[in-house]
């Protein structure tokens, strides 16, 4: 089968179209034939290998997080799934490789496919909607009538999660671009803060949960706008040790995970605040959980631009030189 291949870290040229063969699925395996892929900056950050440490992948390896296609067929033990049926998913970190015409997932991973989806708006859901999902509902708990700050409120991630946490009765605050302010006002963002006219840490006060998917000095700027007992969760911050104790990393990658997020944790502290860094994981169940509300519209997708699968290399180039107006870039199959 064609697949897109990382044949070495830290150079676009080290992405290359090739032949590689067609996966075995296991016994708890779904075998999917992918009919769309998403691109996120994860891709990007295995590619240049950023993510070596916590994700050590041997090379030649297929890149590619997200997914949505149709079940080819499935292991002797799975019994959610059938051949035929149309799903998504974001599979686990360890068995990537949906830039290829074919993935092999476990069944816990995968989902039914929402139904008033085309391939190409379901494929660009799983990851960003999995980890909209674990911040607002599973870390932060948000209830209704909180106030949340979500972060490049136009990108993959902010477009799930403004409407997420509208879903869950939260007043929402979001950093935009003035291009794209009118877009994630019609998403529901309550307050929208354009970042090339203002600073949003000093108009914002008295917030919740802020969702950081930036880092930096916007991390460190969120710590200003929440009240004692708020909680900002990043997921392009510095890792802690609970990310590493999660990994199940040994003492010396967990002691170096915790001395990076040192600093403002101990700022937090000082302020009554909670910091907590999140990696995503894979959950078909959480999946079903939001398909009714993508069904119902609830959360809708928000996909800039399809490329052919062909074009991996230019979608990923597109991607990384910052030309995508807002929400997914998706590959989809010929």
């Amino acid at each position: 089968m064609r697949a897109f291949l990382v044949e070495r870290y830290g150079d676009k040229a080290g992405v290359r179209a090739g032949e590689v063969p067609d996966p075995e699925p296991g016994a708890d395996d779904v075998l999917v034939r992918i009919q769309a892929a998403s691109i996120n900056p994860l891709d990007r950050m295995i590619r240049d290998g950023e993510m070596k440490t916590i994700l050590p992948y041997r090379v030649p390896f297929a890149l590619g997080n997200d997914l949505a296609g149709v079940v080819v067929e499935v292991g002797p033990a799975v019994t959610r799934f059938a051949v035929g049926d149309e799903v998504y998913a974001r599979p686990d970190k360890d068995r990537i490789g949906t830039f290829a015409e074919r993935i092999a997932v476990h069944q816990d991973d995968v989902a039914i496919k929402p139904t008033t989806l085309t391939m190409e708006e379901a494929a660009s859901l799983p990851l960003v909607a999995l980890t909209a999902w674990q911040v607002l509902v599973e870390r932060a708990h948000v209830q209704p009538g909180q106030k949340v700050l979500i972060h490049a409120g136009s990108g993959g991630l902010g477009t799930i999660a403004i409407q997420l946490a509208k879903h869950l009765g939260a007043h929402v605050a979001t950093t935009t671009s003035t291009a794209n302010v009118d877009l994630v006002k019609r998403l529901g963002a309550d307050v929208v803060v354009d970042y090339k006219k203002q600073a949003f840490e000093t108009v914002l006060h008295d917030y919740d949960v802020v969702l950081d998917s930036l880092g930096g000095e916007t991390l460190k700027k969120s710590l200003d706008v929440l009240k004692p007992g708020g909680k900002v969760i990043s997921v392009a911050g510095p890792p802690d040790a609970a990310f590493g104790r999660e990994l199940g990393a040994n003492p010396i990658i967990r002691l170096v995970m915790s001395a990076l997020s040192f600093q403002t944790r101990r700022r937090a502290r000082r302020r009554n605040i909670t910091y907590s860094f999140l990696f995503m994981k894979a959950s078909g169940d959480q999946l079903r959980e939001l398909t009714p509300l993508i069904d119902a519209g609830r959360i809708r997708p928000v996909v800039d631009t399809v490329f052919p699968f062909e074009s991996t290399r230019e979608a990923l180039e597109y991607v990384e030189a910052g030309r995508a107006k807002a929400g997914k870039v998706v590959l989809k199959m010929t």
